[in-house]
């Protein structure tokens, strides 16, 4: 016996601070909004030990507190939060049409509105060592960590225009920051290669890679490897950031969702509107500048008012099937 199909009036994929902010303004909009949270439920802050940067929290917070007080925000207003994961998407191309969302591949959802929250995974280098150093030294967000290691010596790796840009965030608050880059050159613009020549603390070593992070329980310094002669050496560090890129959360969205090359989602103008009626994206699966927690938040806001505005403008479906 086939099961019965339901019916959803907003349909939250994700459940970082944008799935839960979004969640918590569609609640207050009658909007009945059920979360699905992903294989990892509360998003990249689950990951992160201290919160220090986001408004609110004067003493700080550990990220796994802050998304559960998150959650217990959304559910105290009416949200119905789900372990599950979205695992393919029918989307209408229609003003008012249902999309049709699977959910663990053996359940489906329809939805009148779509937010999506997905986020986006920070790349690695997948080496034992740094995988189990996250979050005791070794970061991906220089802007969210920083400040911990202030006056301290520290080592980030990447070539882009990010990894510059955070070489020159922690430059400005830690004692020295050394550079590694895996190739010859850098691949950041040539303003941001002379912004960091010029700062005096960033040693910038090519041909460099890292061969293990040091450390039983925090970062105590790391191995490097120069990969032109096989030469090792070991330096005196306590953090350790990760910045060769993110990958956004849209696999399940190609193909019907404008996306760019490399697959954060594109909405229209200053909104959360994607290129399909009723479907909403918010936090770091649109968001490649900023990544930041409270950014994300705000965009699950204005996702929240942007699907409330569209079912007010469009005629309600039935809500039984």
């Amino acid at each position: 016996m086939s099961e019965k199909i339901e019916r959803l009036k907003t349909l939250i994929i994700g459940s970082g601070p944008a799935g839960y902010t979004a969640a918590i303004y569609a609640a207050r909009a009658d909007l009945k909004p059920v979360v699905y949270t992903g294989m990892e439920p509360g998003g990249q802050l689950t990951t992160t030990t201290e919160v220090d940067n986001f408004p609110g929290y004067p003493e700080g917070i550990d990220g796994p507190s802050m998304m559960v007080q998150l959650q217990q925000q959304a559910e105290r207003f009416g949200t119905e939060v789900r372990i599950g994961m979205a695992t393919a998407v029918e989307l209408s191309d229609t003003i008012g049409g249902i999309h049709k969302v699977t959910i663990d591949d053996n359940k489906t959802i329809e939805a009148e509105t779509i937010i999506i929250s997905t986020g986006a995974t920070a790349k690695y280098l997948n080496i034992p060592s740094e995988q189990r150093l996250r979050g005791g030294g070794v970061s991906a967000c220089a802007v969210c960590d920083g400040f911990f290691y202030r006056g301290q010596d520290v080592a980030i790796v990447g070539a882009r225009d990010t990894a510059a840009e955070e070489a020159s965030y922690l430059a400005n608050i830690c004692n020295k920051v050394t550079m590694l880059v895996r190739k010859d050159q850098m691949r950041a613009s040539k303003a941001m290669q002379h912004r960091v020549g010029s700062i005096k603390n960033i040693e910038v070593r090519y041909n460099t890679e890292v061969d293990e992070v040091l450390g039983e329980q925090v970062v105590e310094g790391l191995r490097v490897v120069h990969n032109q002669t096989g030469e090792k050496e070991d330096i005196a560090i306590t953090g350790l950031f990760i910045a060769i890129g993110h990958k956004p959360n849209t696999d399940i969205f190609k193909g019907q969702l404008d996306m760019d090359e490399t697959g954060y989602l594109i909405t229209k103008g200053k909104s959360t509107k994607t290129n399909k009626p009723g479907v909403f994206a918010s936090g770091d699966a649109q968001d490649k500048e900023y990544r930041q927690a409270v950014t994300a938040a705000g965009t699950g806001c204005m996702a929240a008012l942007d699907a409330e505005r569209y079912l007010a403008s469009v005629e309600t479906p039935q809500e039984t099937v």
